[in-house]
């Protein structure tokens, strides 16, 4: 490796080395850390948006029941990687506020599926659209191939192993 003239790391034959690595490796856990922060607050500000009453951590449930339609509370645990119990005590609560419903799985009579109400659609439907809204105002000046490329790259962090 070596020093290009603006001043970067240039890789040279043999690769990226250790040096390089690492600083790249705590640049990404800064952003990423800054990122969740935000995002959770976010979140937060969201949930209680769509209800009052309404856990951060719940809004997250409804916006996947809005793009995946009805789901068992299994699969939904496994998604976002938290226990059955969890998961359970969430999708309670959002029944509770009337903003989702069980209804029978008709592939097994056991088991249950889970879907958005109607009024969880509408309420749920409002803030995205001012969510997304402030997301525009945010990357009103990005390039479109950008604001792409970091949905592709984040989907890319999201779905590895």
């Amino acid at each position: 490796m070596r020093k290009a003239d603006d001043g970067r790391d240039e890789v040279t034959e043999g690769g990226p080395g250790p040096e390089w690595y690492d600083r790249g490796m705590d640049a990404l856990e800064r952003e990423i850390t800054v990122f969740y922060r935000r995002a959770r607050a976010s979140s937060g500000e969201m949930a209680r948006q769509v209800h009052p009453e309404l856990e951060p951590a719940a809004y997250g449930l409804l916006v996947r029941l809005e793009e995946t339609g009805p789901e068992r509370a299994t699969e939904l645990a496994a998604y976002f990687g938290v226990g059955k119990a969890t998961m359970s005590r969430q999708l309670r609560a959002l029944e509770q506020l009337g903003l989702v419903a069980r209804e029978p799985d008709p592939a097994d009579g056991r088991a249950f599926l889970l879907r958005l109400t109607d009024e969880g659609h509408h309420r749920l439907g409002r803030v995205r659209e001012a969510r997304r809204a402030r997301y525009w105002r945010q990357l009103a000046e990005w390039d479109p191939r950008d604001v792409r490329e970091l949905a592709r790259l984040l989907h890319r962090l999201n779905t590895a192993p």
